[in-house]
């Protein structure tokens, strides 16, 4: 059985005991009326952003942890100061070591589009991304099957939350190039090798309609990796680690910031 194979079991199991502490009902009132819509399409195509999205990660299965000293307000809102197009905030608990709390904190502290990056199969975790504060949802094409993806999706967009559809491969993209996606990721990382190249986003870049605002996600390291992708017409990039690992990862991406805008 896979890691991912294993998130996804356990990810039923999570969702169900959740259903049995706090209803759909429960849930629905909970979402704030005057919660802005931010738009993560529009933060991305923004002139004075710079089309990352900082990720607040504690940990994960291939690293463990890799920071759980820093504050998820602290450090969204150092990214947000540092020109964050959005911020992914981790709520997975088993494997990620996030927690809903974090992502709370994260909508407190900023103004910009906040992405829930969970493994969300069921539309109760979408009434829950909408409630702690998201804007963003993550589908992830690798666990959901095409119908899935766009029944989870229309339900996103019926909450006006925006949908972001992470892809690995060819036959995942190609499969779910519908309408209710809003935003598609080419994840860099090959989830059998575990090996990451940003060569599998300029592979896919061109089978990647235009009608969809392309990132590319994992495995990005240098300013030059941001220019070579933007080249190929990425518009936004998922950065999570590269930062988390350093002390203060808003400072961290302050000086990444710094060099690759000496660069464009």
């Amino acid at each position: 059985m896979s890691v991912l194979d294993k998130i996804i079991d356990r990810k039923k199991i999570e969702v169900a005991e959740a259903k049995t502490k706090v209803s759909t009902a429960q849930l629905e009132k909970l979402i704030h009326p005057g919660l802005a819509n931010l738009s993560l399409k529009q933060h991305l195509t923004a002139l004075n952003k710079t089309g990352i999205i900082a990720e607040f990660k504690k940990g994960s299965p291939s690293k463990g942890i890799i920071n759980d000293k820093v504050k998820p307000e602290i450090v969204t809102k150092g990214y947000e100061l540092a020109g964050a197009s959005a911020c992914s905030v981790l709520t997975d608990k088993d494997f990620f070591f996030g927690a809903e709390e974090d992502l709370k904190a994260a909508r407190q502290a900023v103004n910009i589009p906040l992405l829930r990056k969970d493994f969300m199969i069921d539309e109760y975790q979408i009434l829950e991304a909408k409630a702690w504060g998201a804007n963003i949802i993550l589908l992830i094409a690798a666990c959901l099957t095409p119908e899935e993806v766009q029944r989870l999706a229309k339900f996103a967009h019926s909450l006006d939350l925006e949908v972001l559809l992470e892809v690995h491969n060819k036959e995942e993209l190609l499969s779910n190039l519908i309408d209710e996606v809003d935003v598609i990721g080419v994840n860099n990382r090959n989830l059998k090798t575990f090996e990451v190249s940003i060569n599998n986003s300029l592979e896919l870049a061109e089978l990647i309609p235009n009608r969809y605002i392309k990132i590319s996600e994992s495995g990005l390291d240098a300013p030059e990796d941001l220019i070579t992708l933007g080249k190929a017409g990425f518009k936004g990039f998922l950065m999570g680690e590269r930062f988390m690992k350093e002390q203060d990862p808003g400072k961290a991406m302050a000086e990444f910031v710094k060099r690759y805008e000496a660069l464009k």
